[in-house]
């Protein structure tokens, strides 16, 4: 069970080398149902994991220029503030109703990016869109502190659907965000939750040898069938998380 749980490791970097998101996704059922983890220290270890993979990923989309730093910074720096907050409340919240609205916002997400973007948004330099960034950096980083998803699969839409971002760069800026947000959160967690780091590196190690993959497929992958694809994923893994808290 260990080594088919390393296997599936690796896939967590792929996903977020490849669609800049996704690795919670899999990195908390990972810990829980392969591993046997107590849901609330798998949150905090999903955050940890998640955010020294996606600094090893944001290098790799970072060469191809597909990371907006400016957008990047100001949305991290305000999910950071939220998911040390969600971090630290999640103490008083049962591990049930966690994993609940972990699944239900995944639903959302992939409604939301099957439809795609409706129009162009706006300017990401813009005041409007200045202030949009922020209070969706703060929105998102609460989401990712209480459910202990980096939160790729809110980022991207974010960046892409209101951000006026294209998907390759919705996707590499994501990264930036999304290991921002998780360190936050992590430290959120940490002051109730004990996380085994010795378990925490091996599974980082694993999922940073994806990473390296998934940047690669993230260049020759059209943005469209990039798009519907994460939905797809999305969507599959918020329908076996509900069904388990059933």
């Amino acid at each position: 069970m260990f080594a088919l749980a390393l296997v599936l490791s690796v896939l967590i970097g792929v996903a977020l080398g490849l669609l800049g998101g996704g690795g919670s996704i899999l990195t908390t059922p990972i810990l829980i149902y392969a591993l046997g983890v107590e849901t609330k220290a798998a949150i905090a270890t999903s955050l940890l994991v998640v955010g020294v993979t996606s600094v090893a990923a944001v290098i790799q989309h970072a060469r191809a220029g597909n990371v907006e730093w400016r957008t990047g910074l100001i949305f991290g720096g305000a999910g950071m503030a939220g998911a040390y907050v969600g971090g630290f409340i999640a103490a008083w919240i049962p591990a049930t109703v966690l994993m609940i609205l972990f699944g239900l916002m995944m639903l959302a997400t992939a409604v939301a990016m099957f439809r795609g973007r409706k129009d162009p948004g706006p300017q990401t330099g813009s005041p409007h869109a200045l202030w949009k960034i922020v209070g969706e950096g703060l929105v998102v980083g609460v989401v990712t502190g209480l459910v202990g998803a980096g939160g790729g699969f809110l980022v991207v839409p974010a960046l892409a659907l209101l951000g006026g971002l294209p998907m390759k760069k919705a996707v590499g800026t994501s990264l930036l965000v999304i290991a921002l947000k998780s360190f936050a959160g992590y430290a959120g967690h940490a002051a109730h939750v004990t996380v085994d780091l010795e378990l925490a590196a091996l599974v980082a190690g694993a999922a940073v040898v994806g990473s390296f993959a998934g940047s690669r497929l993230a260049n020759v992958i059209p943005p469209d069938s990039l798009r519907r694809g994460f939905a797809g994923f999305v969507l599959v893994m918020a329908t076996f998380v509900l069904y388990q808290q059933t």
